[in-house]
């Protein structure tokens, strides 16, 4: 069980109005919400991922791309 203190009341009126949209219960559109953003990887996860990736290209090849594409005529 988790309860929610504080919950400002302008925060409240906006869930509620979307879980009326939904056609669910505002337990079950926060549960449904709260899963979601269970089930996405921590920011710092993505980006230790990411920094482990190679790709290639350089910051010399991107800055390169750049000014070519800045150069050409329009």
């Amino acid at each position: 069980m988790i309860q929610i203190r504080n919950v400002p009341d302008d925060v409240h009126r906006a869930l509620r109005a979307r879980a009326a949209a939904a056609g669910v219960s505002l337990s079950n559109y926060v549960l449904d919400e709260i899963v979601r953003v269970a089930a996405r990887p921590p920011v710092a996860d993505v980006l230790a991922r990411a920094g482990t990736r190679r790709s290639g290209v350089t910051g010399m090849d991107v800055v390169a791309a750049v000014r070519d594409g800045r150069d050409r005529p329009a």
